[in-house]
């Protein structure tokens, strides 16, 4: 018997600037993570193309992003336990934010809208400034609603990549 109540979706956010031992560059690591999601319980559903953007923070190394959208019918708490194992499992390291990493996983959005606890909110407080998150997303997600905004991954990749109006309060030289 099958239920009639699709599986809640997660948009999970992916990112690797560091080589992977077994796995290999980070475009390899972000491929294998793929493959290390998938289980009983998390099914993908698509996956975007991946990109190469400069880092955040300390880091020099660029990284390689993607975003997967997957089915699962795990809690938002369980769905980021999850993403912390696998995290793990490719030599995750807690410390410094925005260093290097083999590996890192994101929750970006989910299709039950808002989540907000110590250590996981959802939507993701910083996609909408981020246009390596933006554009994978609009490539597989374009129509998925920010629960807060309520403006469509397209217009909130549209907004973060339009020119910026000219000051008209500075003066001409």
């Amino acid at each position: 018997m099958t239920s009639a109540t699709p599986l809640p979706l997660y948009a999970i956010g992916l990112g690797s600037n560091r080589r992977h031992a077994r796995h290999g560059d980070p475009r390899q690591v972000l491929l294998a993570a793929l493959s290390a999601l998938e289980s009983d319980d998390i099914e993908p559903m698509d996956v975007s193309p991946i990109i190469a953007s400069d880092p955040i923070g300390p880091s020099r190394r660029r990284y390689a992003n993607a975003v997967a959208l997957v089915a699962s019918p795990l809690s938002p708490p369980e769905m980021l336990e999850r993403l912390h194992e696998v995290e793990s499992a490719f030599g995750r390291r807690t410390g410094q934010r925005w260093s290097a990493r083999t590996l890192d996983l994101d929750i970006l959005l989910w299709s039950g809208g808002v989540w907000s606890e110590a250590g996981l909110t959802i939507p993701h407080p910083a996609m909408q400034q981020r246009a390596f998150v933006l554009g994978p997303l609009r490539a597989i997600a374009p129509d998925w609603r920010h629960p807060l905004s309520a403006r469509t991954v397209r217009q909130l990749a549209a907004r973060l990549i339009r020119p910026k109006p000219v000051d008209p309060n500075a003066e001409a030289h």
